[in-house]
């Protein structure tokens, strides 16, 4: 780990020192004594990062392992199955994150600062992965991503209501939340060429734009140098803040009885 750069994005893996807690893959020529599920996992990842998500199967994973891809089926029993398995790395690597917190025990604006620049942390890190976190079927349906792990959001649910948030405004919370980090995030690793949806193809993408008179819009040539200042850290730490002053306010509505309702 190196030291952190003063001028790089806090949320980078420059800005962390190089702190991206990427599971250890298996040695390159380590061979089947080598391999595990949480190795294979690692080395997925790995993969994705370097060549892209499309690029991934199991038999270019295993050459990146330098084992026959049939060694990789007995602990993943097809490519299915080990992008399932990144997601709930990827996810877990929260865990890791020594600035993010299970619980609300310094409140819960601290808790979702935490939660969501640890996410974010996870999508500079992995850029080519995120996508995959965000589209990928969970285990329970009614799970809106990026929280992907079921923990996670059984987590998120208590620090809401334990303070003091109801159940339903703890799910409007969650929505809220999740709703704000997918979108910013997608859009910020979208920023940097990554492909988000089957319909994005990059080669598309550059034809579209040879084919674009820009002399149509003067206002974006002009104003060209400001357009491409990359304000991400403070765009979304804005968005954070203006989302957890509407949840201060979800949180003040649901303590105030609703006319007629036999709690009050």
């Amino acid at each position: 780990m190196t030291e952190p750069d003063p001028t790089a994005d806090p949320d980078s893996p420059e800005g962390r020192g190089g702190a991206a807690a990427t599971i250890p893959a298996a040695p390159p020529g380590a061979g089947r004594a080598g391999l595990d599920r949480r190795r294979i996992l690692g080395a997925a990842i790995e993969f994705i990062d370097g060549n892209g998500l499309n690029a991934l199967t199991m038999r270019r994973l295993g050459a990146h392992l330098g084992v026959e891809a049939m060694a990789l089926y007995r602990y993943v029993p097809g490519r299915e199955q080990l992008l399932d398995g990144v997601v709930e790395a990827v996810i877990d690597e929260l865990y890791g994150d020594p600035d993010v917190h299970l619980s609300a025990s310094h409140g819960w604006q601290d808790y979702l600062q935490r939660l969501a620049h640890g996410l974010r942390r996870i999508a500079l890190a992995h850029p080519e992965v995120f996508p995959l976190v965000a589209t990928r079927p969970p285990a329970a349906p009614w799970v809106r991503p990026p929280l992907r792990s079921l923990r996670w959001v059984e987590s998120f649910l208590d620090a809401m209501i334990d303070s003091g948030f109801t159940e339903e405004a703890a799910v409007s919370a969650y929505r809220a939340y999740s709703s704000f980090l997918l979108g910013h995030l997608l859009l910020e690793v979208s920023q940097k060429g990554v492909k988000i949806g089957p319909e994005d193809h990059p080669d598309g993408v550059h034809d579209s734009a040879e084919a674009t008179d820009l002399g149509d819009y003067p206002t974006v040539v002009r104003l060209e140098a400001l357009l491409s200042l990359d304000e991400s850290a403070a765009e979304f730490e804005e968005a954070l803040e203006n989302l957890l002053g509407r949840l201060e306010v979800v949180l003040r509505e649901s303590r105030t009885p609703r006319r007629g309702d036999p709690r009050a």
